[in-house]
């Protein structure tokens, strides 16, 4: 049966297919539906961790008691999985296990756009890159076969356009893999020094065994047609490259790493002109290059954002180099926060008493943009406790917080906090609880006691934070500014560590709207106050004596938080609207 699937979805089937039986994943775009995919197959144990790292080591323990296992994140998230990661290398595995990485050129969703193939040469791992959802479900089959033909881990690489884009897969059946069961061998799994430095000669041996295997691996392909012009390259780039010179040659290459090198020189020598088309760093080009041979690939193609057919073309015909402009000629439409979003009264409260924010991944990152404007720095995830206690034994003044999400503080909060009460801080940590993993989808975490596949067991937050050592715990509704105020001023100014936690469920997992509110215009004055809370219920009308605030009925959630900083009094309850 054929069917129209994302190639997220073909993964998580090729998985099922391939007899995978554990998956493990902390959501990020544009990973995250993978595992919400294979999660809806029988036969799989599949878990959201509550992080990356811990994620892959539950695959390699599953790996080590011998069955097939799926570990998904996107790209950033293989940053915080890479310690485990780089020892797995070592190690070796027993049953198989793949590691998608889920890289994002333009940052639809991201703080960067790194280039996750260097994993692969760094770890010293094979690494399969699909053009399609059609690949993205067969090449499972032969990234558990190189998983275990080779005693290896697999990072299978994909990006934004091949994660979310639909391509018409052909469904198969399940493959029951018997569990090879766990064999206990310190040898192979316990990375102390000795046993380490017998491992590495076998990695290097495997690399050989892999470059030998990539010379016949049939996903490396020449398709020779006209030799004037030829392309070596892989991924959603080679879509590009066929819409753009359809007679062109190309080896197409699917097992990027390690490079098949005399399938490469034996390409190079049936064409004029050589070219390597690749998003982002010039991976291929920079190894093609130490073979040799003379090809043209980042002089004329940009190393940022995404590529193109136009882009290919451009390049190759006019020597083209453009520079990145993120969604060209579109007017821009910044993002926001939902009408009711409990994060906006905690910017507007914190904007009001100017205090220092040190700020996280999720959707109160965009409290950094106007006209909230009260969010200062944003690297990684965790990043903002740590750094606020950095601040503060520098010597810095006035007021200041790092605010994290309930999500993300229980994938890398904790320690950060940890960190604060042992070196005897005196930091705030906001953690601003919603009760989901709401920018990813609304997944559960272990605040919420929501597993994928079914009933955890909820983690008490204030228990968890108290069980670190922090007296001060405070909870307060987001939606009451006064009582913000009031707690916010109190905690800043304390000389000991202190956890305050704003606590409103998402707008997205509630019902619908809590109530109404509409504006008096024979008492608005036209101030604008009121916009500045930045909610997109909320605009100006009119010109003049007659500029007024409106409240569209459609979008207002109720939450109120614009009656709390209306300067008159001009706003309030709409008891008429049901």
């Amino acid at each position: 049966m054929k069917v129209l699937l994302s190639g997220d979805e073909a993964v998580a089937r090729g998985a099922w297919e391939e007899g995978v039986v554990v998956a493990t994943a902390y959501p990020g775009t544009p990973s995250t539906e993978i595992l919400e995919a294979l999660a809806t197959l029988p036969g799989v144990h599949a878990q959201w961790s509550p992080n990356e790292k811990v994620a892959l080591e539950v695959g390699i323990g599953a790996s080590m008691a011998g069955v097939r296992v799926l570990v998904a994140m996107k790209h950033v998230g293989l940053n915080v999985a890479a310690d485990p990661f780089m020892t797995l290398s070592y190690t070796g595995v027993r049953g198989g296990l793949v590691v998608v990485s889920a890289d994002d050129p333009a940052l639809y969703s991201s703080q960067n756009e790194q280039d996750n193939r260097h994993y692969a040469r760094m770890a010293k791992v094979p690494m399969l890159e699909p053009v399609d959802s059609r690949e993205c479900k067969e090449l499972m089959e032969e990234a558990y076969h190189i998983s275990e033909t080779f005693d290896t881990p697999v990072l299978f690489r994909i990006t934004t356009r091949i994660a979310h884009g639909k391509g018409v897969v052909e469904l198969g059946r399940r493959r029951e893999v018997s569990s090879k069961g766990m064999e206990l061998d310190p040898a192979k799994w316990v990375m102390l020094p000795n046993f380490a430095r017998d491992r590495h000669p076998i990695v290097e041996e495997r690399m050989e065994r892999l470059v030998s295997y990539g010379e016949s691996f049939p996903g490396n392909r020449m398709e020779l047609r006209e030799p004037d012009l030829g392309f070596i390259t892989s991924g959603v780039a080679y879509q590009y490259v066929r819409e753009a010179f359809p007679r062109a040659s190309v080896l197409k290459l699917t097992l990027t790493y390690p490079l098949p090198r005399a399938r490469v020189l034996d390409f190079a020598g049936r064409v004029k002109r050589l070219f390597v088309v690749e998003e982002l760093d010039p991976f291929l080009e920079e190894q093609i290059r130490a073979l040799g041979i003379e090809v043209v690939g980042k002089q004329v193609f940009p190393r940022v954002g995404e590529l193109s057919p136009e882009l290919v073309k451009k390049g190759v015909e006019k020597g083209y180099k453009p520079s990145f402009v993120a969604f060209p000629d579109i007017p821009q439409r910044p993002p926001s926060l939902c009408p009711g979003c409990p994060h906006r009264g905690v910017f507007v409260v914190l904007k009001k008493l100017k205090v220092t924010v040190f700020g996280d991944i999720g959707c109160y990152t965009l409290g950094a943009l106007p006209p909230l404007s009260r969010l200062h720095s944003c690297i990684c995830m965790g990043a903002g406790v740590g750094m606020v206690h950095g601040a503060e034994k520098a010597g810095s003044s006035g007021r200041m917080v790092a605010v994290i999400g309930d999500s993300t503080f229980y994938h890398s909060g904790i320690t950060g906090l940890a960190d604060i009460v042992y070196n005897r801080g005196a930091s705030t940590v906001v953690i601003m609880d919603n009760g989901t993993t709401a920018m990813t989808g609304k997944q559960g975490h272990p605040g919420t006691g929501v597993a994928l596949q079914g009933e955890g067991k909820r983690i008490h937050l204030e228990s968890l934070v108290k069980g670190l050592g922090v007296d001060r715990v405070r909870v307060v509704d987001p939606y009451d500014l006064k009582a913000m105020e009031e707690v916010f001023r109190e905690e800043t100014e304390s000389p000991e560590p202190s956890v305050i936690i704003t606590r409103r469920p998402c707008t997205l997992i509630t019902p619908g709207p809590i109530g109404f509110f509409s504006v008096d215009e024979d008492l608005c004055i036209g101030c604008g106050v009121c916009v500045k809370v930045g909610c997109i219920a909320l605009s100006m009308v009119g010109e003049g004596e007659e500029r007024k605030a409106r409240i569209d009925r459609h979008l207002c959630y109720g939450c109120g938080v614009c009656a709390q900083v209306c300067p008159k009094g001009a706003i309030g309850e709409d008891e008429g609207v049901s």
